[in-house]
């Protein structure tokens, strides 16, 4: 009777653990992801970068954020600064006049560099849609599916893109993302992180940029494609010079 009494016990330990696991919602598991990449120091850090050809700076107080951009060369120094009143564009320290269309284009190019560096710190930001669409099992490692969207009215330009994060159940961090976008034509993207490092606790990775052989391929199909090699190399998107400021703001 002990024997069949600690078995029992051990079945019901195993039963609890996985309801546990199951009740996590997309928001909590977008949480567990954020606090495992950096957390509090996603707030109140400054970080910069080189992407390509230019330089990224991005200054955090709190929920204020100062985006910058900047190209320089032997004939031209261009800064482009985003804040929450908009894009000011700079060009040998002189201000540019920018008509508001193009403000915005070259705003929402600055913030998708700023946006990707950072993931999955974005993921909380109020215009987000999160809901936890499955569970998959990549390179011998089980993955949350959480699928993003975005609210029309906030959403940005790109509000009708459905972008999918696969957060490792044990790690909690996205080592894949997929979007679907709809400009320039359309398609399916998929991001196979790799490089990961820690800078100063912020967590940083860069990515393999795949697209579907087939060009009518669903996002939410991304994963099974990736696992069955339907997917080819697009690109290679890394950040170079990675630093972060020890210090806070606060």
């Amino acid at each position: 009777m002990n024997k069949i009494y600690v078995i029992l016990l051990i079945g019901m330990a195993f039963s609890c653990s996985g309801e546990a696991e199951k009740s996590l919602t997309a928001q909590e598991i977008v949480d567990k992801s954020i606090e495992a990449s950096g957390g509090q120091l996603f707030e109140d850090r400054t970080v910069s970068f080189d992407f390509r050809d230019r330089h990224y700076i991005s200054e955090m107080k709190g929920k204020k954020k100062t985006l910058t951009r900047i190209l320089k060369n032997d004939t031209i120094y261009m800064k482009d600064v985003r804040t929450i009143e908009g894009l000011q564009r700079f060009v040998n320290d002189t201000l540019v006049t920018l008509s508001d269309s193009l403000a915005n284009v070259y705003a929402n190019s600055v913030n998708s560099v700023h946006y990707f560096a950072k993931l999955p710190y974005g993921l909380n930001d109020p215009a987000v849609q999160k809901e936890k669409i499955g569970e998959i099992t990549i390179d011998q490692k089980a993955y949350y599916k959480v699928k993003v969207t975005f609210e029309q009215a906030s959403g940005g330009d790109d509000f009708d893109d459905t972008y999918i994060y696969w957060i490792n159940k044990k790690t909690f961090t996205p080592d894949y993302l997929g979007y679907s976008f709809h400009v320039n034509g359309g398609g399916t993207r998929f991001r196979v992180a790799y490089n990961e490092r820690i800078v100063n606790g912020i967590r940083f990775v860069d990515y393999e940029n795949l697209k579907p052989k087939d060009s009518n391929a669903s996002i939410f199909d991304a994963d099974s494609l990736y696992i069955n090699g339907g997917l080819e190399l697009l690109s290679k998107i890394e950040l170079k010079n990675v630093i972060v400021s020890p210090d806070s703001y606060n």
